[in-house]
């Protein structure tokens, strides 16, 4: 059988499995990506090379940081006093968080910023006695949104920066207003969506919990000196990667070493800790998009897309986004931008239309519409990964049901922008 054909069928059928929630979705994955080797679509040299080791590293080095931190009172520290600002208001404790995400995920990155914040959200929902499924579906959103604003806030925009020569600056003033502008409108909606569930919290509980002063909760000062220096470090690299050149991974693993190294302690209770799963399952999503690139699939769609356009800057613009959106949301909006750039290069050497607007384009509908499946961003994965081991999964449609008309908002306020901006 044609190896385009089996490519195929093994990823309709694996993210047919994946939905169906029948079986684990690690299993699903990892089964995907052996056939894909098994039946020739790809070899196991090339499979592994296809596996972003930067993504890997990032979050096992950030679960470990975090991992240790939280046993210093850190993240109830965070719960209790943000609980205090709103007066233990569960929407306005919504809403307070929800910023707090995009802001953090602007300036850091998604994937550190929903390691950092769902433990917080969780001591929150479980004290407020609330469903912690509104605040973890509120930061999936929230962190891509906000990771869309700069340079460093999501992978596909370092990737299409360091092609396009784009700057943090660059980024932040053509990407940012319209950043800002989807996460006003998503926390207006998911407000709309969610306000009846935020009301029905026990009304003792949150007296109870705002009685407690929040320096009571750091239960280790000497552990908590070194997780926020630890923390700082791992910060000041992530903000200044452009100029040492460092990688995310070789910053998240320089910050784990550190803090096993400040703490002595001993390294296998805490990597007991890193979510595995979503680690593995990683490793099988990527290899099964490395075998659709293999057999050139996703090249035929890019190119199917572009080619409709006819080369015209409005239509080919307006097209970026959306269709970006879409094969963001089925597969890792990595891979997909990674394949876009040279065809785009191509655009530009062909009909010589200006190609900064489509970067733009590029980087809102792969950021943007990440958020319309639990598989379309990495804090999507990581966020549903920790929630379920804490006993809250989250569907698939489930997730769907409430991400996909908030992220058609959120695209067509970014159709809106750029059109208006560039086009």
């Amino acid at each position: 059988m044609d190896p385009f054909i089996i490519a195929v069928i093994i990823f309709l059928a694996t993210y047919a499995v994946i939905i169906s929630e029948k079986v684990h979705r690690t299993v699903v994955a990892l089964t995907g990506a052996v056939l894909m080797i098994l039946l020739g679509v790809v070899n196991q040299h090339k499979a592994i090379e296809g596996i972003d080791f930067n993504t890997i590293g990032l979050l096992i080095g950030m679960m470990v940081v975090v991992g240790i931190a939280k046993d210093s009172g850190m993240f109830q520290y965070v719960a209790l006093q943000s609980t205090k600002i709103a007066k233990g208001k569960p929407i306005r404790i919504f809403l307070l968080l929800g910023v707090i995400t995009a802001v953090f995920s602007a300036l850091l990155d998604n994937v550190t910023t929903v390691l950092l914040m769902v433990p917080v959200t969780l001591v929150i929902a479980n004290n407020l006695r609330l469903n912690p499924k509104p605040f973890l579906i509120s930061a999936i959103l929230l962190s891509n949104i906000g990771g869309a604003a700069t340079l460093i806030g999501d992978p596909p925009n370092i990737i299409i920066g360091s092609a396009a020569n784009l700057s943090f600056n660059d980024f932040l003033f053509n990407v940012g207003p319209i950043a800002l502008i989807v996460t006003v409108l998503t926390s207006l909606m998911l407000f709309v969506v969610y306000r009846k569930e935020l009301k029905t919290a026990d009304k003792g509980a949150a007296k109870t919990f705002l009685k407690f002063d929040p320096r009571q909760a750091i239960s280790d000062v000497p552990l908590l000196k070194k997780s926020l220096f630890t923390i700082a470090v791992v910060l000041l690299g992530f903000l200044t990667h452009g100029a040492t050149g460092l990688e995310g991974a070789t910053i998240a693993l320089g910050g784990a070493a550190l803090l096993l190294l400040l703490t002595m302690n001993d390294p296998e209770k805490h990597l007991h800790e890193v979510e595995w799963t979503t680690i593995f399952f990683f490793a099988g999503l990527f290899v099964l998009v490395v075998g659709l690139e293999e057999v050139g699939a996703i090249h035929i769609l890019a190119e199917h897309l572009i080619a409709w356009t006819h080369g015209d800057p409005a239509t080919t613009t307006y097209a970026l986004i959306w269709g970006s959106a879409l094969f963001s949301a089925i597969v890792d909006n990595i891979p997909f931008v990674a394949t876009m750039i040279p065809l785009i290069q191509n655009i530009g050497e062909l009909t010589g239309i200006p190609l900064t607007p489509l970067w733009w384009a590029l980087a809102l509908g792969a950021d943007i519409g990440g958020n319309a499946t639990l598989v379309g961003a990495s804090a999507n994965v990581v966020v549903s990964g920790m929630a379920e081991k804490e006993g809250h999964k989250i569907g698939f449609l489930e997730y769907m049901k409430v991400a996909v008309p908030l992220t058609v908002v959120g695209l067509i306020a970014c159709t809106i922008y750029v059109g208006i901006r560039y086009v």
